[in-house]
């Protein structure tokens, strides 16, 4: 097992370094003559970029000073999506590569002066064109008092010409027919060597990428600071009793308050659930990356969130990495209701809570027995698990609808095709047997504050009785 975990760790880290070198080398070296500062600072940027974004890896879960933890957080996390975002550029710049090139070469081509065309032979009904000789035309009349004599072979001037400018120089072009100066054609854009060509395709394909990349982490940045959004979600419960029908679930996970994420935004998840007027909050795991004596305060918010029928928590796979009998304890502290494996009976349902799968290894792992063994099948029956992948559990125990979160809805694209392999739902509403599960993407984000195709949200699940 141990050689197994070596092997995956060395093909991990040969595809981050080839990958790494496969981006300076698009994004520096052809983008440059020759070696230089340019190619060192690339180097430079790219190697301290994942030497923090190890370090504030570490640092978190290390339990390092938290002032470090923040200190590294912004720059490494961000890296780590700006890399992710310059590395798909730079493969898709390989197909506007030869494209661009196709271009510049017909530039080229319509720009490459043409051989000028043989003169035409004169016509058979047409005089041949006199040759001029060194004889003197004598119509012309004696030369002007002064003049030398005319240079040998030089013929006279044409008709109607004006004397020519000092210094000998033509005014102009040689004269048409008509008496009229040619004028020359417009000058064209000379074609470009190749090494000239390689460079500014290379240099424009680097610049487009790096443009898209930080536009990408900027926007994805930006929409997570700003805060989730709301969805509503209606689901038909077949137990469910025609009293509850439109009873209200404000479902948010994943808020994952840390290092970059704090307080400020705490209040603004706060402030979004208590605007929709729930009956009803279900806090579905991944509330914290840190300590309660780092987050409390910025967990301190959560104490007013407000719900006709109370707010309540389950824990995420990242409370085991914050230390989660210390967060039961200071949620309940805040208000909430903690569903350790337990169950509630609410005016017309059943709602239940399992702790997440994470648990197993410090004993608290979920027991859908203990949560769910003895309650009344006639009820309706919610469910309040972390991961997706615990619906099979809740199928089994009759559960008519689970509410989850945990895989941010893949958070940074491509990230979704990685979470759809590892979770049955990776967003929204899906039906297992008489089992429905709904996800939520999360109103947080891990790692780097950015989310690309998967914004945040705080969904409002309202229930509906096919009674009513």
């Amino acid at each position: 097992m141990v050689v197994v975990f070596v092997l995956v760790a060395l093909l991990v880290l040969s595809a981050v370094v080839a990958g790494n070198w496969y981006v300076w080398r698009r994004l520096f070296r052809d983008t440059t003559r020759g070696p230089g500062r340019a190619r060192r600072v690339g180097a430079g940027v790219i190697a301290g970029g994942w030497a923090v974004a190890v370090a504030a890896l570490v640092a978190e879960r290390a339990g390092a000073p938290f002032w470090l933890q923040r200190t590294l957080a912004w720059p490494g996390f961000l890296w780590l999506a700006l890399s992710i975002y310059l590395l798909l550029g730079v493969v898709a710049g390989e197909a506007v590569r030869p494209l661009l090139r196709r271009l510049l070469d017909r530039r080229d081509r319509r720009a490459r002066p043409q051989p000028a065309p043989a003169a035409a032979a004169p016509r058979a009904d047409q005089d041949p064109v006199p040759v001029a000789t060194g004889a003197p035309d004598a119509s012309a009349g004696p030369a002007p008092a002064g003049a030398g004599p005319a240079p040998a072979g030089a013929g006279p001037a044409p008709a109607g010409a004006g004397p020519a400018p000092a210094g000998g120089a033509p005014a102009s072009g040689p004269a048409s027919g008509d008496g009229t100066a040619d004028v020359p054609p417009a000058a064209s854009p000379a074609p470009l060597a190749g090494p000239s060509r390689r460079l500014f395709v290379s240099r424009a394909v680097a610049g487009a990428v790096a443009v898209a990349a930080v536009g990408t982490v900027g926007a994805g940045t930006y929409g997570v600071l700003r805060g989730p959004r709301v969805k509503r979600v209606t689901v038909p419960l077949a137990r469910l009793p025609r009293a509850a029908h439109g009873f209200r679930i404000a479902v948010v996970s994943d808020i994952h308050l840390g290092p970059v994420l704090g307080r400020g935004f705490a209040q603004k998840v706060v402030d979004t659930i208590n605007a929709t007027q729930p009956d009803l909050i279900a806090v579905v795991g991944d509330l914290v990356d840190g300590s309660v004596k780092d987050l409390g305060p910025a967990a301190a918010p959560l104490a007013r969130l407000r719900a006709r029928h109370g707010a309540y928590f389950v824990t995420g796979n990242h409370e085991y990495f914050s230390g989660a009998e210390q967060w039961v304890e200071e949620v309940r502290r805040l208000g909430l209701h903690p569903l350790e494996n337990a169950r509630t009976e609410m005016p017309y349902f059943d709602l239940a809570g399992v702790n997440d799968v994470r648990g197993e290894s410090q004993g608290q792992g979920p027991d859908f027995g203990a949560a769910l063994g003895d309650r009344d099948p006639a009820r309706a029956c919610v469910l309040l698990a972390h991961q997706p992948v615990q619906i099979h559990e809740a199928v089994r125990h009759g559960v008519d609808l689970q509410l989850s979160g945990h895989t941010h809805g893949g958070q940074l694209w491509p990230g979704n095709l990685l979470a759809e392999a590892a979770n049955p739902t990776v967003a929204g509403l899906e039906r297992y047997g008489d089992t429905q599960l709904y996800v939520s993407r999360g109103a947080g984000a891990w790692g780097p504050p950015t989310r690309v195709g998967a914004p945040s949200d705080i969904t409002v699940v309202e229930l509906a009785s096919r009674q009513a």
